[in-house]
């Protein structure tokens, strides 16, 4: 974990309730599938944002405005400074990732897996996507993961773009190894479809982010783990959901 404060340089709605912060400040030693803090003026707790990209000094983060503190952070504008933490959370282990990997992303579960494609394509890994979102609205990611050379299929609910249904009606029973973020429904239909072979990023609700509260404790088959410490992300087969 590391603190300190970061000057905006964008922020900008991009979709339905989603906006994409840039910043910059130290991004050494932050990976794929971490998570930043917030420090918000007025508010006590500090939010969790993932991180979507790194780029020298550069952090972006997408976030989607659900309640007053993230509708703060969408008033801010370029100029304005920050306390942040990074380096939060185990992150993906991107060495696991086989020839041809499959990213499966819902809503704003999407963000973090833009970090990892970018690093996988880096990697010469072949890499597939499916993301998925309630209405063509919300859509985004889609166009940043084409440039980065990787296949990428969106579905929405309302079949208002892309094709109809969520998003285990594409990945099937065959997958690659893969890895995953977003609702926990999602997350479940995806361990029904393609079993636990992949890394999966769980969503909740934290308080401190750091581990001392305790709040985002889920239950795993090894006893309950804390989401901000020994997650965000988990290896799939190690979930009780």
């Amino acid at each position: 974990m590391k603190s300190g404060k970061w000057q905006i340089v964008n922020n900008e709605r991009i979709a339905e309730r989603v906006w994409r912060m840039v910043l910059e400040g130290d991004t050494e030693g932050i990976k794929p599938g971490q998570f930043v803090e917030i420090e918000i003026p007025g508010f006590y707790l500090r939010r969790p944002i993932s991180v979507c990209d790194i780029e020298s000094d550069i952090l972006t983060l997408i976030y989607k405005t659900v309640g007053q503190g993230t509708a703060a952070m969408a008033q801010m504008r370029a100029g304005e400074e920050l306390d942040i933490l990074t380096c939060l959370g185990n992150g993906y282990d991107l060495t696991k990732a086989e020839d041809e990997v499959l990213l499966i992303g819902g809503g704003v579960g999407v963000p973090p897996l833009m970090y990892a494609a970018k690093e996988l394509r880096k990697a010469g890994k072949k890499v597939k996507a499916v993301i998925g979102f309630n209405t063509a609205e919300e859509v985004f990611g889609e166009e940043e993961m084409q440039a980065m050379g990787c296949e990428v299929k969106v579905c929405t609910m309302d079949g208002s773009y892309g094709e109809k249904g969520v998003v285990t009606d594409i990945i099937g029973k065959d997958a690659p190894f893969y890895y995953a973020c977003g609702p926990l429904p999602m997350i479940k239909a995806i361990l029904r479809t393609a079993g636990t072979k992949g890394q999966i990023s769980m969503e909740e609700r934290m308080g401190c982010g750091v581990g001392i509260c305790m709040g985002c404790s889920i239950e795993t088959k090894e006893g309950f783990k804390r989401v901000c410490k020994e997650g965000p992300v988990f290896n799939a087969g190690e979930l009780k959901i």
